[in-house]
């Protein structure tokens, strides 16, 4: 598999189109023209985004005839998915002490809802 530079794929992802048309072809290869017809921008600048993503391989795309079809290319999410993973440890332990932090809080407000004491 032939990885690009992280900040490539992220750069890719910034864009809220540019994820949207990752989103849609998540279900299969599509040819241009369905694509650009979900957007309210000019086809030239979903060809853009189309290149964005193209040039950080997170698609693939294909002559067909006069259409070009594209196709999301997964594994190259990959590279942003190991990245951050290594943060993974980070968030569980944040979120761990957040649901002990949490469930002290309900039981002191059980108590103080009953009239115990805190």
């Amino acid at each position: 598999m032939d990885t690009l530079p992280l900040d490539d794929v992220f750069v890719a992802l910034a864009h809220p189109v540019r994820r949207s048309l990752l989103d849609s072809l998540a279900s299969g290869e599509k040819p241009v023209n369905q694509l650009a017809s979900a957007y309210k921008v000019s086809r030239p600048a979903i060809s853009q985004h189309l290149r964005i993503l193209l040039d950080a391989g997170l698609i693939e795309g294909r002559r067909e005839g006069r259409t070009n079809c594209y196709a999301l290319r997964p594994q190259q999410l990959a590279v942003a998915y190991q990245w951050m993973r290594q943060y993974e440890r980070f968030w569980d332990d944040r979120m761990s002490r957040l649901g002990v932090y949490l469930d002290r809080n309900n039981q002191q407000q059980e108590r103080t809802h009953k009239g115990e004491p805190s």
